[in-house]
Order: structure tokens, then C-alpha cells, then sequence
């Protein structure tokens, strides 16, 4: 495994970490629970040390997979990351889901660390701007709870520069986490930014909802509850035939490489780039766990990196 040393919040992170997001068990389809705890367990043997989840993933039930699979674990040896704001369900009531006030932050802070079996969070995230809720409020809210020894470091999560920078009006941001992988690359400017600030992206999405593993070769019909249908915008023409022609790049690299999974090549894509501090990356079996760390047991040469990014320039995708 390879790590990352961050600059505003100090820790070293794997640039491998896990996301939890498919693990709720309502957004990617069903989901095996006791699968996805050895999944996580796997990924920590191979040298990941930060897992990544949300009360809003399955509303609650990601967050109690992760303390779990965690249980009996050495509490120095890994980092947690949540969020909140983000509301599971809410949106049937008309609403946005979107609650960033001092009294919500205070009742989501305790749920979470009971879900997780924990006294702290690493890594504290506001997972989505609250238009409603002033961010003085929010960052108040989160600096007591810094204060208190409940979070360690402070992040936001799908916020702008100019958000970021309003935020920093009343508290340091540790770390952000914005979308960010070869098909989608409009945050780039931000995450190069936020690098120059120290402050350092966890990029979810990292492998394309799926996309970026080869496995999706011809359109799939997602139920309109999986995200993967409304969400993403991968799986819906023009998009879509777009991808199959870089993943045939793809397949010539990860031949070139002894025939790895295609998806390693994707990882190691971000990994690679200097502004990346980690990818999030969703697991659900032992094996998949154990194929995605052992991206990092190779890289891509300076001409595979410069091939890939030509491609996706010549096909204008992300």
C-alpha cells in the first residue's frame, strides 16, 4: 500500500480507502452484510486505513456495518471518516434532506459514533452545503465538537471554493471530498486548489460507480431505485459509448501489465495524480477487496498516464 501524508489535518492515509456508500443496501441494489465486514476487514490486512461512510447510506445501517466489521480492531490502526447533514428519506416530506444546524450536527454526532462503536471521528465531513443554515453556525457546531475530543479534524464534502473559503472564515477545513475520477473530472481545478491550501480530497466515485472496472461492456437497465440509473450519468447515451472506446486503452494497458483487473488501471489513475490524497473506493467481497489493493503493488509508466489523459481529452469525457 502507498500513503499520503496530509498537511492540514497531519495524518497518514492510505491512498486506498473504503467506501461504504453501496453497503447501505438501498442505493447499489442488495447487499450481503457479513460479506461487506470481511470486505472491510480485507482491506485494512492489505494496509487501508481509512474507511469512509455516512448515516444518510441505508440511513444508518452502512455506519453499523462499519463498527461491526471494526469491533476487536486496534483503534490506533485505522481512521474513521462520516458525515452529516444529509438526512436519509427526508425528501418524501418535500424537503432537500439537507440539515446543517447546530441542534441537528449535536443529535447526528452521538448517532454516529454509537453506529460505529466509537469515542471519536477522524474525519468529520458537512456532506452537503445547507443553503438554509448559515455555514458560521455549522462550523460552530463542528468546533465544539472538536473541542470536546468527538471529531480530530474538520471536512466538507461537495462544497465550492468559495464555500470552502466562507467556511474558513470561522474554522480550519482539514479535507474535503469532492467526485473525481477519468469520467469525471470537472472538480479538477478544485482538488488542485484545495492541494495548495493543504487542504487534501478524498475523492469518492473513483471508479466510475462501476464503470471503470470493464464489467459494464454493453448498457445496463438499472431499477430506478439504484443510483447507478440517476446519479451517475455513465450508463445514459453518449456517455456510455464513450467510455467502451477508453476502456479499450485501458485493456491494452492492464495487459501490458501482466493482464490485471482493468480497474487497477483506474485506480492507480488516480492514485497517481499529486493532488489526490485517497480514492474511495466501494467493496462488497474479500475478493474484490484483496484486487483493489493490489493496484498499488504496480504503477502506470509517465506515457500510460499521458495515453489515458489524451483519451480523454480526444473523447471530451468527465
Amino acid at each position: 500500500m502507498r500513503y499520503t501524508q496530509l498537511k492540514n489535518a497531519g495524518d497518514k492515509v492510505s491512498q486506498l480507502a473504503v467506501g461504504t456508500w453501496a453497503i447501505g443496501g438501498d442505493a447499489f441494489g442488495d447487499t450481503d452484510f457479513a460479506a461487506a465486514e470481511e470486505a472491510i476487514r480485507t482491506m485494512l490486512e492489505h494496509g487501508v486505513n481509512l474507511v469512509d461512510t455516512a448515516p444518510v447510506y441505508g440511513n444508518g445501517t452502512s455506519e453499523k456495518v462499519v463498527g461491526r466489521a471494526l469491533k476487536g480492531v486496534d483503534r490506533d490502526s485505522y481512521l474513521i471518516s462520516t458525515k452529516v447533514g444529509l438526512i436519509a428519506h427526508s425528501h418524501t416530506d418535500g424537503s432537500d434532506g439537507r440539515d446543517s444546524s447546530f441542534k441537528n450536527v449535536m443529535r447526528e454526532v452521538e448517532s454516529s459514533l454509537k453506529n460505529l462503536g466509537t469515542d471519536h471521528i477522524d474525519f468529520y465531513f458537512v456532506h452537503w452545503p445547507d443553503p438554509k443554515c448559515p455555514f458560521a453556525e455549522t462550523m460552530s457546531a463542528l468546533r465544539l465538537l472538536k473541542e470536546e475530543g468527538k471529531i480530530r479534524h474538520i471536512g466538507v464534502s461537495n462544497f465550492s471554493k468559495e464555500q470552502i473559503e466562507e467556511c474558513q472564515k470561522y474554522v480550519q477545513i482539514d479535507v474535503q471530498q469532492p467526485p473525481y475520477s477519468m469520467v469525471q473530472r470537472e472538480f479538477e481545478d478544485l482538488i488542485k486548489w484545495g492541494y495548495e491550501q493543504g487542504i487534501d480530497s478524498f475523492t469518492y466515485g473513483s471508479l466510475g460507480a462501476g464503470i471503470l472496472s470493464g464489467r459494464y461492456r454493453e448498457l445496463p437497465n438499472f431499477p430506478a431505485t439504484d443510483v447507478r440509473s440517476n446519479f451517475y450519468d455513465y450508463f445514459r447515451e453518449p456517455k456510455f459509448s464513450k467510455i467502451q472506446e477508453l476502456l479499450k486503452v485501458m485493456d491494452g494497458i492492464a495487459e501490458a501489465h501482466g493482464g490485471v483487473p482493468v480497474s487497477q488501471v483506474a485506480l492507480n489513475w488516480g492514485a497517481q495524480k499529486p493532488y489526490v490524497a485517497t480514492s474511495l473506493v466501494g467493496v462488497r467481497t474479500a475478493k474484490h477487496a484483496a484486487e483493489n489493493c493490489s493496484a498499488f503493488d504496480w504503477e502506470l509508466t509517465d506515457d500510460e498516464m499521458a495515453a489515458l489523459d489524451a483519451k480523454l481529452d480526444e473523447l471530451e469525457i468527465g
